[in-house]
């Protein structure tokens, strides 16, 4: 996987401009804990073809104002972890914990 990494409140207006040409993914991910690591590493490990998309990583103990700022956004609940499928300016997919999948990512991206 390779991920863009997500560190700046500029970046949101990036993605949300990005997302109306390629689909862009955000996972937040949380350093502290245990289900975040196990998700972070199903999509690390996957052999999906995510070409279709942009991946941004968030590690939102450290950035917690961007975590807090993607909810206001996107308007979605925050979820740790979480993933955030954005096209066309908005948030259409997300998920969380153990419901975190590339195959689920991927089948949204069609």
């Amino acid at each position: 996987m390779n991920w863009n990494i997500l560190n700046s409140a500029d970046q949101l207006t990036q993605i949300r401009e990005a997302s109306f040409q390629k689909h862009q993914v955000i996972f937040k991910h949380s350093t502290r804990c245990s289900i975040s690591s196990m998700a972070k590493s199903r999509l690390d490990k996957s052999t999906e073809d995510s070409s279709a998309a942009d991946f941004y990583y968030l590690d939102l103990i450290a950035f917690r104002n961007i975590s807090n700022l993607l909810a206001e956004t996107f308007k979605v609940h925050h979820e740790s972890p979480q993933v955030l499928l954005i096209r066309n300016g908005e948030c259409t997919y997300d998920e969380s914990h153990n419901g975190i999948r590339m195959a689920s990512i991927m089948e949204q991206v069609v």
